[in-house]
């Protein structure tokens, strides 16, 4: 076994919710000046970012990238995801059909962030070997189109998902996601198109979201 092969992917942490309109700009603003920062400070974490839906649902969503799925484990987020400020209480509790998921991140073919983003469910895999493999052969594809920035394959660990206070357990499947990054819409649209065929998945239950912003931990000041 290669070094390479021996290093644990990354994880990444997926929140996605809607928000009732009267709330949004309390709910916006928390985001914005609490939580995102407070989520990077995190030891093991390496980016927070904040997307929002253009197509489907849910509207806000929130990427946090972490070193290794290691991160969800230490004492450190326990503490942060245990104890959270009387302002996150708050608006945990103001979001609408929230989707909580912890993820390795697998399959990753390019490099840095795209404005546009795909999100595609894919049916539940018996075999993740065979899954990582097609989605890399998807991934591989997609790069040679113009526009192409990132993608990725999302496999949610069931024991870390703990659901969000709102989150329904009627149901709750925790599917295997497929996401593009794009630098324009075009190009995430043609992504959709062939990852949705290369992984047998289903377009019409894919989300495309916009990137609002995006902060790295190692741009934090003390």
């Amino acid at each position: 076994m290669s070094n390479l092969a021996a290093i644990p992917p990354h994880g990444l942490l997926f929140v996605a919710s809607d928000v009732d309109a009267a709330d949004e700009a309390d709910f916006n603003l928390w985001y914005d000046r609490e939580h995102v920062e407070e989520r990077a400070r995190v030891p093991g974490f390496i980016s927070a970012a904040r997307y929002q839906a253009v197509h489907g649902g849910p509207k806000y969503l929130g990427l946090y990238r972490t070193e290794s799925l290691a991160a969800f484990t230490s004492a450190a987020y326990k503490q942060a995801f245990r104890h959270q400020t009387p302002w996150s209480v708050t608006n945990l509790g103001r979001m609408r059909k929230p989707m909580r998921r912890v993820c390795s991140v697998d399959a990753s073919v390019g490099q840095g962030s795209g404005s546009w983003l795909v999100v595609l469910p894919l049916p539940r895999a018996d075999d993740a070997v065979s899954l990582i493999d097609r989605a890399s052969e998807v991934g591989d594809e997609l790069s040679l189109r113009a526009g192409f920035v990132r993608s990725y394959l999302l496999v949610p660990d069931d024991e870390l998902s703990q659901p969000l206070p709102n989150e329904s357990l009627e149901g709750r499947e925790l599917l295997p996601l497929f996401v593009v990054e794009s630098s324009d819409e075009q190009a995430s649209e043609l992504a959709l198109g062939i990852a949705a065929q290369g992984l047998h998945a289903d377009p019409a239950g894919a989300a495309r979201y916009i990137l609002k912003w995006k902060l790295y931990a190692k741009e934090l000041t003390s």
